[in-house]
């Protein structure tokens, strides 16, 4: 941002001055009349009429050259702020997103997946200064994005997040457990959780060597561990239809546990949400974007083009023009 200032603005009352010099000419009027002497009195009034013209535009000048000498001594200047943001202290975030078959349910629009993606891709952006991480998870819990500052990293895996990738389930002890691992260490003032789901817990068995842990226990280390949970509720209540390929289930009933979301935010100091809108869904990112503030440092950078040379020079340029117009052209009005 730009802006003109004087450096010292008092000495613009000097200006108050040349109305002054004026008056005083114009009392005295009469002097360069007496001063010129011809030898006629048709030629005198002539050249009288014609040094006048010439003297006030001298004048004028003088009294120009005044006021950029003042203007200059005001010392004008260009300012050009910048501003630099800097956060003292972040706050690290992992996102929990479940990918269990409910979220492509068509109660929120177009389907609960895909309005999480919108909403949750404006939230990161909007955290500038924090790290974020996200964590998706089934029947079983993958890391898709560690803690990263990168937005374009974790934009790109948010919006191209596929539901059939993982085991069947909602496993979401076992999404907190690994978030929880991606915290634990994290020296930043404040560690979030943002724990999505549509369901309840419903982990099954399979061949792989990850350990099925609770969410009341998952809770319990996030509480240990000073790391707060946010959970969010998605979807309304009763038979909600599902997309086109998914005959078999054309309206289904889906369960959300609410006691189990209510209970994990309670035990760590965070706060439960429903969202059974995309409105709703929306506000609640808001509400936790201003519950979990940053601490920005906003820092000021002035940079100053002094002008005041431009206005000495013109000044001294017309003081010249006046005083050697007076001396070496019309001696007779000095």
């Amino acid at each position: 941002m730009q802006s003109l200032e004087f450096a010292q603005p008092w000495f613009l009352l000097l200006l108050l001055s040349i109305p002054l010099f004026i008056f005083y000419r114009l009392a005295n009027k009469n002097r360069l009349t007496n001063a010129v002497k011809m030898p006629s009195l048709k030629s005198f009034q002539q050249t009288s009429s014609y040094l006048k013209h010439v003297d006030s535009f001298l004048f004028s000048l003088r009294m120009l050259a005044l006021a950029l000498m003042v203007i200059a001594f005001a010392r004008p200047r260009k300012v050009d702020i910048s501003t630099q943001v800097k956060s003292t202290e972040g706050v690290d975030i992992m996102m929990v997103v479940d990918l269990s078959l409910s979220m492509l349910a068509r109660d929120l629009k177009p389907n609960r997946i895909a309005a999480l993606q919108n909403v949750a891709t404006t939230f990161v952006n909007q955290r500038i200064s924090d790290r974020i991480g996200l964590v998706v998870y089934s029947g079983e819990a993958v890391t898709k994005v560690p803690l990263t500052s990168d937005r374009g990293v974790l934009t790109h895996q948010l919006l191209n997040l596929q539901l059939e990738e993982l085991e069947p389930g909602t496993a979401i002890g076992l999404g907190l457990a690994t978030a929880i691992n991606h915290l634990e260490h994290s020296k930043a003032k404040s560690k979030v959780v943002l724990l999505i789901t549509d369901g309840g817990e419903s982990p099954v068995e399979y061949g792989n060597t990850q350990i099925y842990i609770s969410p009341e226990n998952a809770a319990k280390i996030a509480k240990d561990k000073n790391i707060k949970v946010y959970t969010i509720g998605i979807g309304t209540k009763g038979y909600i239809p599902l997309p086109l390929g998914y005959e078999d289930w054309p309206q289904s009933l889906f369960q959300l546990d609410e006691s189990l979301l209510q209970y994990i935010a309670q035990e760590t100091n965070g706060a439960y949400f429903r969202a059974t809108d995309n409105q709703k869904l929306e506000s609640i990112y808001n509400e936790i974007n201003q519950l979990e503030k940053t601490e920005i440092n906003e820092i000021k950078y002035y940079n100053y083009t002094e002008h005041f040379r431009t206005f000495l020079i013109w000044a001294i340029i017309l003081l010249f023009i006046e005083i050697f117009s007076r001396t070496y052209f019309f001696k007779s009005i000095n």
